[in-house]
C-alpha cells in the first residue's frame, strides 16, 4: 500500500501515524532511535508491507503488471490500491478525503522535527500537489508514477502504468475490494497487540 493507505490504517495516534508515514525512510536498527509510539508506527508500516507483499490477491495484481514492469510491479500495485481507497473513501471514513488530507498535513507539520530529511523533502512536494487527495484521479496516479519513474536508477517504465490501470480497471478494483478488509483487520489486530 502507498501513503494514503498507510496513513489511514494508523488509527488516531499521531505518533503511530508519523511512524507509519516515515516507515520507508527508516532502515534497519535506526528504528531504535525513535520513541515508543513512532517505533510502533514504523513496525506497523513494515507489517502492512509484509502482509501486502505476500497476499495471494495482491499477487494477482502484480502478475498482471509483471510482463511490462518487472520488479516495479509491487510499487505500482501499491499506488493503484491507493487510488481505489481514494475513490471509495466514503465507504471507509466519515471524514471527507480532502479534510483528511489537510488534517494529515497539518498534523505532520507539527511533528516535523521527527521526520527524516528525505521524508521532509518529499513532504514538500506531497503537500504542494496534494498527492493524497489526487490519488482519486487516474491523472493523479499517472503523475505519481511518472515522478517515481524519474527517481529510479533503472528504466522502470512506470510512467506508462496508468494505461495498464485503465485497461484492467475493474480487475484491479475487485482485487482491492477483496484484499483491503483483510488488511484492515490485520492492522487492527497489530495495533491492539501491546506486546
Amino acid at each position: 500500500m502507498n501513503f494514503l493507505a498507510h496513513i489511514y490504517l494508523s488509527g488516531n495516534n499521531k505518533e503511530i501515524t508519523l511512524g507509519n508515514f516515515i516507515g520507508d525512510f527508516v532502515k534497519g536498527n535506526t528504528i531504535n532511535d525513535f520513541d515508543t509510539d513512532i517505533k510502533k508506527g514504523i513496525q506497523l508500516h513494515r507489517a502492512i508491507d509484509h502482509f501486502t507483499d505476500t497476499h495471494p490477491i495482491v499477487r494477482e495484481s502484480k502478475l498482471r503488471l509483471r510482463p511490462d514492469f518487472r520488479h516495479y510491479s509491487p510499487v505500482i500495485v501499491d499506488v493503484f490500491y491507493d487510488h481505489f481507497l481514494a475513490i471509495d473513501w466514503n465507504e471507509y471514513s466519515d471524514i471527507p478525503l480532502l479534510k483528511f488530507t489537510k488534517d494529515f498535513y497539518q498534523m505532520i507539520d507539527s511533528l516535523k522535527a521527527s521526520l527524516p530529511p528525505e521524508a521532509n523533502h518529499m513532504l514538500l512536494y506531497m503537500k504542494k500537489d496534494n498527492w493524497l487527495y489526487n490519488y482519486r484521479l487516474v491523472e493523479g496516479i499517472h503523475r505519481a508514477l511518472s515522478g517515481m519513474s524519474r527517481r529510479t536508477s533503472f528504466k522502470s517504465k512506470m510512467e506508462y502504468a496508468s494505461e495498464n490501470l485503465k485497461q484492467h480497471y475493474e480487475d484491479y478494483k475487485v482485487e482491492f475490494q477483496r484484499f483491503f478488509p483483510a488488511l484492515q483487520k490485520h492492522c487492527v489486530d497489530f495495533l491492539r497487540d501491546d506486546t
